[in-house]
């Protein structure tokens, strides 16, 4: 589902600051990876590469069978909105929109119908827990019911890969154990390829593999379960 080959960033200088450089990975179609990194190592770049948000200096990004260095930007923008979602750790949430228009946002993006589009707001909300709240505004929502608005939106599309970009890294330690596993739950349920970027042990240990991620690329990390 995702195959990076030969991938380097640099931060523009001068002088430039390598972030990574022979940065290999493959993730296969319904698996959650997580990667490690303290701050500045260059998870989020890594995200917004996958993402088609960010161009590499060298290598190439596969994903979904598209090889994003080929699209032009508005191609790269129609493949964000119709095969990925993204969970931001900031969330991102429209404060002017309830719950449930937050969540449908990508759904009008493509086209999809309102009544269409409600049945899957409905019932991705009862799967996070916030059946009850589609009507509330982002105002009214704490930061774990914040985060799970965020989970909803990047799922409701059902798309093949989902980015996570420190989703924990708002929220305190027992609401961040439950929205990891509402992830991972959200995530194995409907097949999706996951991604997630933390610096977070235990947020990592819910994912099927996890790697650090280190200027010379990514290596196997021990997580205790």
């Amino acid at each position: 589902m995702i195959r990076l080959s030969g991938l380097a960033r640099a931060f523009p200088g001068p002088p430039p600051r390598p972030l990574f450089s022979g940065l290999d990975l493959s993730v296969a179609p319904g698996e959650i990876v997580a990667i490690l990194g303290e701050s500045g190592s260059g998870k989020s770049t890594l995200l917004n590469l996958i993402a088609g948000l960010d161009r590499p200096d060298a290598g190439s990004v596969v994903v979904d069978g598209a090889e994003l260095s080929v699209l032009d930007d508005d191609a790269r923008t129609r493949f964000r909105r119709e095969r990925l979602g993204f969970v931001f750790q900031a969330f991102h949430v429209l404060p002017y929109l309830p719950v449930a228009r937050n969540v449908a946002l990508p759904l009008a993006l493509n086209g999809v119908p309102d009544a269409a589009g409600d049945a899957r707001v409905a019932s991705l909300l009862d799967a996070v827990g916030l059946g009850d709240r589609a009507a509330s505004m982002p105002r009214e929502l704490s930061g774990g019911e914040l985060q799970r608005v965020a989970i909803a939106r990047a799922l409701v599309h059902a798309p093949a890969v989902v980015l996570a970009d420190e989703p924990t890294g708002n929220l305190d330690p027992r609401t961040a154990a439950s929205i990891v596993a509402l992830l991972r739950d959200t995530l194995k349920a409907r097949g999706a390829t996951g991604v997630l970027a933390t610096h977070s042990h235990a947020a990592a240990a819910i994912a099927d593999r996890v790697l650090v991620l280190a200027p010379d690329g990514l290596s196997p990390a021990a997580v205790h379960r």
